[in-house]
């Protein structure tokens, strides 16, 4: 798979395009990993630092279809597996594969190639785009300008934390894996066609944060992004 290659020079103008830009809602690095797959631990680890960027919002989503290999990820979900293969049209990739990231909705790299990820970001540029507001148990969507066939509504329940997952069985047998920002629930809201609009969000199981997302239809680029 032919790749491209990121300087440091290069890194150190992405930075200072996304230092001016400070402010602006973070982009959205979804991981698409497994517990049962044995590529997937360097991944594991770059989320883990992206995490720590103010100008991203990472989310780890466990598949389940290396499961069969002899470990079910303990944080796997159907509708998790699906969002990623709907995706990978849009994307231009041939099908789904771990460890992938999917940033802002945009553009798809392998998860161990930490540089390709961060030049991803950097030119991930939000536009001009609908604010969403999380307060009382509602998300408030400002009016904007909206795809012609409207856009996907999406929450998304994710922990913040640092989780220790012991692996007994398959690929990653008797090792001890980090995971970051996992998804434990996705949920589609309804849709948005512009006009301001509101969605009641129920109250997070504890220890769990909230990020609700705008998305264009069947797997497109995010368009806005609000968390709690």
């Amino acid at each position: 798979m032919k790749r491209t290659i990121v300087t440091f020079a290069m890194l150190m103008s992405a930075f200072s395009v996304a230092s001016a830009e400070a402010g602006s809602r973070p982009v959205v690095v979804e991981l698409f990993t497994s517990q049962g797959c044995s590529s997937c631990p360097p991944a594991n680890a770059n989320l883990i630092e992206l995490s720590k960027r103010p100008d991203v919002l990472t989310l780890s989503f466990s598949v389940t279809y290396w499961d069969y290999l002899g470990w079910k990820d303990i944080f796997g979900k159907p509708e998790f597996t699906e969002r990623q293969a709907v995706y990978e049209p849009a994307l231009g990739e041939r099908g789904s594969f771990t460890p992938q990231m999917v940033i802002d909705g945009k553009a798809s790299a392998v998860g161990f190639s930490l540089p390709e990820v961060e030049q991803l970001i950097a030119a991930a540029r939000p536009g001009d785009e609908p604010a969403i507001e999380l307060d009382r148990g509602e998300a408030r969507i400002s009016a904007g300008k909206a795809p012609s066939d409207g856009a996907d509504v999406w929450l998304v329940r994710y922990d913040p934390n640092l989780i220790q997952v012991p692996v007994e069985r398959g690929e990653n047998s008797g090792t001890t894996l980090p995971h970051t920002h996992v998804v434990h629930a996705l949920e589609h809201l309804g849709s948005w066609n512009g006009d301001a609009s509101s969605f009641a969000v129920p109250a997070a199981a504890a220890g769990l944060r909230t990020a609700i997302l705008v998305q264009r239809r069947q797997g497109g680029p995010i368009l806005s992004v609000g968390t709690d």
